[in-house]
């Protein structure tokens, strides 16, 4: 398979420091790792003047952001539409769009409160908090969900506010504690997603898959994960489900890695598929919440 977006150097070192065999690798890609790490959300945050037609400035800040910590926030004009969103993914290597069973035409699923139709009972078209995932969890082996884009175009009348967390330093944590839990929750079994059956009518089979995983794609560390507690199954070993409650403990924490930001209209984040949540809101009838998200396949190139 190809390998594309990331620069051999550096995914070399990458496949290093997650090799459980090599401490010393792993060390020296942890300590630089935090060195420079963001202490806050707003340091995040990357003004554009044209996201359907960035500058050179505006990528290299974005790319600069992404490579720190798996994300960025970008602030846009309020009135940015779904085609220069499309386009703003384009320019960082996104370009191969996740069509999942709520998206539009055009793969990009528009995010509101919706009280019938194929997205009622789903918690992202509700009010209700929206724990601690990554997208596509549930996705098969070919259709792993690399980076993600959310922007906002009107935020609820209160709360819906998002936390934030860079699976590499969920990845530090639990290697930190107990190293044998990346081992558990890199099996293949780990965690299981039972089937989706609608009125009877199975629309997507179980997937069952590591937590962990390296990218065959891109040599970088991805992350599956979701924080409910109903319809999903986790590997019936005691390490497995040592790891999981360390890994739950840390995101009910008040770590500093943990960022939290109620986006504006006109603004978005853009990662590699981040660990996050969001908090319950309360709607304004006359306008109600409404955000765009885009998956894709891709990673966020750093060239």
């Amino acid at each position: 398979m190809q390998i594309i977006n990331v620069p051999i150097k550096n995914r070399a070192a990458a496949v290093a420091a997650y090799d459980l065999t090599d401490d010393r690798a792993y060390r020296r890609w942890r300590d630089q790792r935090l060195a420079d790490y963001p202490a806050r959300a707003a340091q995040l945050r990357v003004p554009l003047a044209d996201p359907a037609n960035l500058s050179k400035y505006e990528i290299a800040c974005l790319r600069e952001q992404v490579q720190r910590c798996n994300m960025a926030i970008y602030q846009a004009d309020p009135a940015t539409g779904r085609q220069a969103i499309r386009a703003l993914g384009q320019q960082l290597g996104l370009e191969r769009l996740d069509g999942n069973l709520c998206a539009d035409e055009d793969s990009i699923t528009a995010l509101q409160v919706i009280p019938e139709g194929r997205q009622r009972g789903y918690i992202p078209y509700s009010n209700l908090p929206l724990s601690w995932h990554t997208d596509g969890y549930y996705n098969k082996g070919d259709q792993i969900i690399r980076a993600m884009l959310l922007h906002c175009v009107r935020p609820a009348a209160s709360g819906g506010e998002n936390a934030l967390l860079d699976h590499e330093i969920a990845y530090i944590h639990l290697r930190d504690t107990h190293p044998a839990y990346i081992s558990a929750l890199m099996a293949v079994d780990a965690m299981t997603i039972p089937p989706n059956v609608e009125q009877g009518v199975e629309i997507r089979g179980a997937v069952s898959g590591p937590v962990f995983s390296i990218d065959e794609a891109t040599g970088a560390l991805h992350m599956r994960y979701t924080h409910r507690q109903r319809n999903i199954e986790w590997k019936a070993d005691s390490l497995t489900l040592e790891a999981v409650a360390c890994l739950r403990e840390f995101l009910a924490s008040d770590s500093p890695y943990i960022f939290r930001y109620r986006l504006a209209p006109g603004e978005g984040i853009v990662c590699n598929n981040v660990l996050h949540s969001r908090s319950g809101f309360d709607d304004d009838p006359a306008q109600p919440r409404l955000l765009y998200r885009a998956r894709y396949y891709d990673r966020i190139s750093e060239t």
